[in-house]
């Protein structure tokens, strides 16, 4: 599903056209006989001209689905059409001029038609997933959309925005699941990248996604959020069965695989994670940088150092201001005997991050085993970070 183009003349409506999008993604990925590729993959073909073969090439589909969305005043305009990848010819078209409160229904037909295009045959799970809805209140809708613009960023002052946002959207729609999951979010990327790590943050990350899953337990964020937490305060059983729901409730997500495989591999199955950090960078081609740094993690944590340094050096050239990846790296080089790549390594790390040598590093290393804690405290006081 690529970017929908926003033609409605006013780039302030961006996100309306790109929540749009998210929609049918997530709509669509609840089908089980679908593949579909996630979000972030797809965001990367925005605003560029390359041909639809191409992208079906690059992103390993048969099918491209794309369109445009013109918002004028309380009417939409949706235009849509199905095109094989291969042929470029097209499988399905459609033009829809709506009230702009039909567009839930709207978002319903279009991916009902697309089903049907593609002949998929649905599963009573599929259907009990799909007909979910997140909202009713197209307002609360609205600012959901503006919230997660906002909240897609580490930085603190956005974050900040987005709550007052999202808090908006829980005041005019107090079951809207969804927006629960997002502001539970702020708090977990605040107490990830932000300047100290406060447990009351993480309590708060706790808080808002029992409310999320209390107030639908058939929403799969919910779920996905607390199994974050349970991961940081190393209560890896729990985490572990909560990423499960999420997925059994949408098996297309690759965020949520990504940290399936992360958790695993804190909880001493680093093989396991391996296969899981593999399927969701297939589902997500263009996947975010912590999915190469957790594979190069699991093989890390095998002494496999001939396959973690070419993917922690492929995690620092996708991302050079990730610096987990510095570290990671740094360690495999010394293990191997590298000391001169080692010390570069984490120069560039300390370049990112120069409380480094500061943190909290037993807190920091949140494995199921003792024994793997001390083994990595025993890697970074090596590379002279930790004394």
């Amino acid at each position: 599903v690529l970017p929908f183009i926003n033609m409605s003349g006013d780039k302030e409506q961006e996100y309306f056209s790109d929540g749009f999008t998210e929609d049918l993604i997530t709509d669509l990925s609840k089908v089980s006989g679908l593949f579909v590729i996630a979000r972030n993959s797809v965001f990367f073909y925005k605003n560029k001209n390359i041909k639809i073969d191409k992208i079906g090439h690059d992103l390993g589909v048969k099918y491209v689905l794309e369109g445009s969305v013109r918002k004028m005043g309380k009417s939409v305009r949706i235009t849509a059409q199905l095109i094989d990848s291969k042929t470029e010819g097209h499988v399905w078209a459609e033009r829809y001029d709506r009230d702009l409160k039909d567009i839930f229904s709207l978002q319903d037909e279009v991916r009902e038609k697309i089903v049907t295009a593609l002949a998929v045959q649905m599963t009573s799970d599929d259907e009990k997933r799909i007909q979910m809805k997140d909202t009713d209140n197209l307002e609360a809708y609205d600012y959901y959309l503006k919230a997660n613009e906002l909240c897609n960023s580490t930085d603190l002052d956005k974050l900040a925005q987005g709550r007052v946002q999202l808090q908006k959207a829980i005041q005019l729609d107090p079951k809207f699941a969804k927006a629960y999951t997002a502001m539970g979010k702020t708090f977990f990327t605040q107490w990830v990248f932000g300047p100290d790590k406060d447990p009351a943050l993480l309590e708060k990350v706790f808080e808002w996604s029992q409310k999320a899953i209390k107030i639908n337990p058939d929403e799969p964020s919910g779920y996905s959020l607390l199994s974050h937490y349970y991961l940081w305060i190393k209560q890896h059983d729990a985490g572990i069965a909560e990423i499960k729901k999420a997925i059994s409730l949408d098996p297309n997500n690759p965020e949520w695989m990504a940290y399936y495989g992360e958790l695993l591999t804190h909880s001493n199955q680093p093989e396991q994670g391996i296969d899981l950090f593999l399927k969701a960078m297939r589902l997500d081609p263009k996947y975010p940088v912590w999915y190469m740094y957790g594979l190069g993690h699991a093989y890390f944590l095998l002494q496999d150092y001939d396959q973690a340094i070419p993917t922690l050096e492929k995690a620092v050239e996708q991302d050079p201001g990730f610096w987990p990846s510095y570290l990671l790296l740094a360690a495999s080089y010394d293990a191997k005997g590298m000391k001169e790549k080692s010390r570069k390594a984490v120069k560039r790390a300390l370049e990112e991050n120069k409380n480094l040598p500061n943190e909290k590093w037993e807190q920091l290393v949140p494995y199921k085993d003792p024994a793997t804690g001390k083994q990595m405290i025993e890697a970074l006081k090596k590379i002279g970070i930790y004394n």
